[in-house]
């Protein structure tokens, strides 16, 4: 038998990890165990916190537990020693829901006051005060009163009663962290028809605004991609509706369509294209026919939609114009040769090789636009037809203090956003070649 039938023949390399692999594996893990744990607690605290609240009847106020206030003041007008005067605390429940249960009041009594009566349920050891209240029902309002005397060393102080702070304490159940769950906000959510209307509103809005964005960055991207002179003067005035303050370009709009004093009105009625001035942004649709069927036109949302595009389109513009500048030139010169047109050129070789930023774009730009809340807030405040999820999600919870309501909002979001996610990255076109 010769040696090399004697030595065995390794049929590939070796399969899995060894010892010291795993070792340096669960070594990295350890490492970025932290910055998993803080990533986590900023995106998931939030979104956990937020599910939470969605299925609780939170108001607005529960967001401070019910507590016993109190105000504490001196009655009477001591001006010797040895007259009499009162200390009286000003007690109330600050929920009209909630009861609190073994309230408590500790104080220290000022010096120079001698207590001579005092309710039952109060004792005084040296200058500790200590009430035992008990439970107080929802809206409870009390005085306590302690009667007494003053002497020289009370009356030289400036306000005593204020040396110290009186503490309640008490046991109150809080809705926003109790163990019991609601499914009502979503119930009230579902069954309302104005929901569904703003729903279609946030779909046509993002669908369109995003659209918009995507198309005058392609058109911007195409024209950017010939040289001539002034380009980059050019390309620097197509970043400028990106890259200026959200409260000024949206002044701006306002003051440009204003139907009293704005310029676009004005040029329209000089021009005679319109007799009366439009309120482009408080007038809800225009009424037109088409072969005698009676259409809408909704104004204030399409006029919200041409900014969102205006304002959005350079980033579109940036990413495809660094894609196509990223293309070889060679298939080109070979399809002018074979006579193919501009446009043939564009749709069978530029477009292919641009629908994977297209898509990645469509993505980004649908869930930002999704999630829009102060451009439109800026423009319209969400009235006239303009009312999307996030405006909602704004006036349930802090216009009408049902954060419960508001949170339920923000969950449907989060649902739609997610779905819409998964579905458009399954089923997304891809970039020819990859």
């Amino acid at each position: 038998m010769s040696v090399q039938d004697q030595v065995p023949v390794s049929s590939g390399p070796p399969k899995g990890i060894g010892p010291m692999q795993r070792r340096e594996m669960w070594l990295a893990y350890l490492m970025l165990a932290p910055t998993f744990a803080i990533i986590l607690l900023i995106v998931a605290g939030p979104l956990l916190a937020n599910f939470w609240i969605s299925v609780k009847p939170v108001q607005l106020a529960d967001l401070r537990p019910p507590t016993v206030l109190v105000n504490e003041r001196l009655r009477g007008k001591p001006e010797t020693a040895g007259d009499s005067a009162t200390l009286e605390y000003r007690l109330r429940n600050s929920s009209r829901d909630e009861e609190i249960r073994d309230v408590v009041l500790k104080d220290e009594i000022p010096d120079g006051f001698s207590a001579v009566s005092m309710p039952e349920y109060c004792s005084i050891d040296g200058r500790a005060l200590t009430c035992a209240i008990g439970t107080v029902e929802a809206g409870w309002r009390d005085r306590l009163r302690l009667e007494g005397t003053v002497s020289e060393s009370f009356l030289t102080a400036d306000r005593p009663e204020r040396e110290s702070e009186p503490v309640v304490s008490g046991d109150a159940n809080n809705v926003l962290t109790s163990l019991e769950f609601t499914f009502e906000n979503f119930q009230r959510l579902f069954s309302a028809d104005e929901f569904w209307s703003v729903l279609r509103v946030t779909f046509y809005y993002t669908i369109f605004g995003t659209g918009g964005a995507l198309v005058l960055g392609l058109f911007a991207a195409q024209l950017m991609n010939t040289a001539f002179t002034g380009r980059g003067f050019v390309r620097g005035l197509f970043l400028f509706p990106y890259v200026s303050p959200v409260i000024a370009v949206a002044f701006t709009w306002v003051v440009l369509f204003d139907p009293f004093s704005g310029s676009f009105n004005t040029l329209l009625t000089r021009m005679g294209v319109v007799s009366d001035p439009i309120n482009f942004f408080g007038q809800r649709a225009i009424e037109f026919s088409v072969f005698g069927l009676p259409l809408e036109f909704p104004l204030a949302l399409s006029t919200v939609i041409a900014f969102e595009a205006w304002r959005y389109f350079p980033l579109s513009f940036l990413f495809i114009l660094a894609r196509m500048q990223s293309i070889n030139t060679d298939m080109y010169e070979a399809a002018e040769m074979d006579g193919a047109t501009p446009l043939q050129q564009f749709w069978y070789l530029s477009l292919p090789q641009l629908m994977g930023i297209l898509s990645v774009l469509f993505l980004l730009r649908f869930i930002w636009t999704f999630n829009k809340f102060d451009d439109i807030f800026l423009l319209t405040g969400g009235n006239a037809g303009t009312r999307t999820l996030t405006v909602d999600v704004y006036e349930q919870g802090f216009a009408l203090s049902n954060l419960g309501a508001g949170a339920a909002v923000a969950v449907v979001v989060f649902v739609v956003l997610v779905t819409f996610a998964t579905l458009f990255i399954r089923f997304s076109p891809k970039e020819e070649g990859l």
